[in-house]
């Protein structure tokens, strides 16, 4: 009988800890879950995505609208190396796992690798918990590890993205013009440039008045297009590569049975960082903050199950490509840090 006993209180004490164990990691990763939700909602998922040519891979120059660096791509077609020199590849290459024998490349693999190699013979984490909850206690330990290595990664970008955008004012990219700003819509010099503020155009690539409203229009278009789940409009808009994404997005949105809706888009401030051309195509890159709502749906009882009714704000550095002769079309959306 004791040996009972003693069985059944080791039992109850190992399932108290998988259960406080179990509390402390939703308590940990249910606010982030949903910031990411809300974030990743609108159009782009909240990604990086797309191409920026041969620039693809060094930093847009910050601006007054977006004083910070913009993320890298987590989503282009674009190989590193493609159409430009390694001195402007190097800098962008610097990620978590970008060169070999750097230090949080080697230190990510050794946290990884000893994570992995501690959860295959029992231990890692949780290693306390055996018996029935082992396989529960590897899916935890494989999530944090999974969260931690995304924290790092983040926290790499931030710290050598600006790096790039130096590197390449070096290389003679140099920043865009440094313009004059206004804020808010409504009846902008020429009628239509809203948010865009512009002065002395100094880049390579010279940018008008017909340009900024192109920009402007994309904004809202590729937004409305985006809720209306209307593919053939979006193709319209922007590049078959942006497109890929978007409809990659709107089949994980049906797959959960929500809809996104992105409404009351306006913008705010906008101003160009770069524009250049390469062979036919143009190519300008610019920052915009501007206004909208924007919630998820369920898409049977059109209940709010992500965002919010009220009215938000973003800031994001979007990038627009054109052949000579043709239109705008939206070719890259970054986050800004």
């Amino acid at each position: 009988m004791p040996g009972i006993w003693e069985t059944n209180m080791n039992f109850s004490q190992r399932s108290r800890s998988l259960f406080k164990t179990i509390a402390v990691v939703l308590a940990l990763a249910l606010p982030t879950a949903l910031a990411i939700s809300s974030a990743d909602a609108r159009v782009g998922g909240g990604m990086s995505s797309g191409s920026r040519g041969s620039r693809t891979y060094s930093a847009p120059p910050s601006t007054t609208t977006a004083p910070g660096s913009a993320s890298q791509f987590n989503r282009t077609y674009t190989q590193p190396g493609a159409g430009m020199n390694s001195a402007a590849a190097a800098p962008a290459r610097g990620g978590l796992f970008g060169r070999a024998g750097g230090f949080m490349g080697g230190l990510a693999a050794g946290f990884l690798g000893a994570g992995l190699l501690g959860m295959l013979f029992g231990g890692g984490l949780f290693g306390g918990l055996g018996g029935l909850s082992s396989i529960l206690g590897l899916i935890i330990q494989i999530v944090l590890v999974v969260f931690v290595v995304r924290l790092a990664m983040s926290w790499w970008q931030r710290r050598h993205t600006p790096q790039a955008a130096y590197a390449n004012a070096d290389a003679g990219a140099g920043p865009g013009p440094q313009p004059t700003y206004r804020s808010g819509l409504g009846g902008g010099l020429g009628g239509g440039l809203g948010g865009f503020g512009f002065g002395a155009n100094k880049a390579p690539l010279e940018i008008k008045p017909d340009d900024y409203e192109a920009f402007e229009r994309l904004l809202g278009d590729v937004q409305t297009a985006w809720s209306n789940e209307d593919v053939a409009k979006l193709h319209t808009l922007a590049t078959p590569e942006m497109v890929s994404y978007f409809e990659q997005d709107l089949g994980q949105n049906r797959a959960r049975n929500v809809v996104n809706k992105v409404t009351n888009v306006k913008l705010l401030q906008g101003d160009l960082a770069e524009a250049w051309r390469e062979g036919e195509t143009d190519y300008a890159t610019v920052a915009l903050r501007f206004a909208l709502t924007d919630k998820t749906l369920d898409r049977n009882t059109g209940a709010v199950v992500a965002g919010s009714e009220q009215p938000g704000e973003a800031t994001e550095v979007w990038t627009f490509a054109r052949r000579t002769g043709g239109q705008w079309e939206l070719s890259a959306i970054q986050q800004t840090n």
